[in-house]
């Protein structure tokens, strides 16, 4: 899995990122309660799994990076919580069992996995039936290509129209896909069913009741 450019992991562990990412969880989630045991996936610097263990102390989190400069600097920011831990996991690739979770998050990093196909597909391994996948991520547009062009960064731009089915052949089903800033930016919510033909009411109406 690519590392971010030098310049992404500067303001990852930048001052201004951390106060952003307090308000950039809810709006990243659309409000959905993030609860139970939880994964975030290509979590950098540990912002973002921060802002989720200060705002919900009963989570047992636990935030992944392929970097180890950023997999440390996550540890550090994490050290004040006792049911969070930071760890190294190539998210195309991830270390743990089948249906160990009961979310997982992923905050603008699906771009950076140029097989970002396999990484919905390894989230959608470790959830547990009934979880959700919950994030957003920047879709391909002449802005995003010409920044990451710029920093020189690896990427490969998620297609408009091609996140769906591959929540689909991953076995997640959409809950809520939304996109803003004149659709260069795709925040979602997505389910995994125990079976084909689970419906997702009775489940995210008992998290959002938490």
């Amino acid at each position: 899995m690519p590392r971010m450019s030098a310049l992404e992991a500067s303001f990852c562990r930048s001052a201004p990122w951390s106060v952003v990412a307090r308000w950039m969880v809810p709006w990243a989630t659309q409000g959905f309660p993030v609860t139970g045991d939880v994964l975030e996936i290509g979590g950098g610097s540990g912002v973002m799994a921060e802002a989720i263990a200060g705002a919900n102390p009963q989570v047992r989190l636990i935030a992944t990076d392929a970097d180890p400069v950023m997999v440390q600097a996550a540890q550090q920011r994490l050290a004040r919580f006792p049911r969070a831990q930071a760890r190294p996991a190539d998210a195309t690739r991830l270390p743990f069992e089948d249906g160990a979770f009961d979310t997982v998050v992923s905050f603008l990093m699906l771009h950076h996995v140029i097989q970002w196909e396999r990484a919905v597909g390894e989230a959608a391994r470790v959830l547990r039936p009934g979880g959700v996948l919950v994030g957003y991520d920047l879709l391909a547009s002449r802005a995003a290509s010409w920044v990451h062009w710029a920093d020189r960064s690896p990427h490969r731009l998620i297609e408009p129209g091609a996140f769906e089915p591959t929540l689909r052949q991953a076995g997640l089903d959409p809950i809520s896909l939304r996109y803003s800033l004149g659709d260069r930016v795709l925040r979602f919510i997505t389910w995994k069913p125990s079976r084909a033909t689970d419906d997702p009411g009775d489940d995210i109406t008992s998290r959002r009741s938490r």
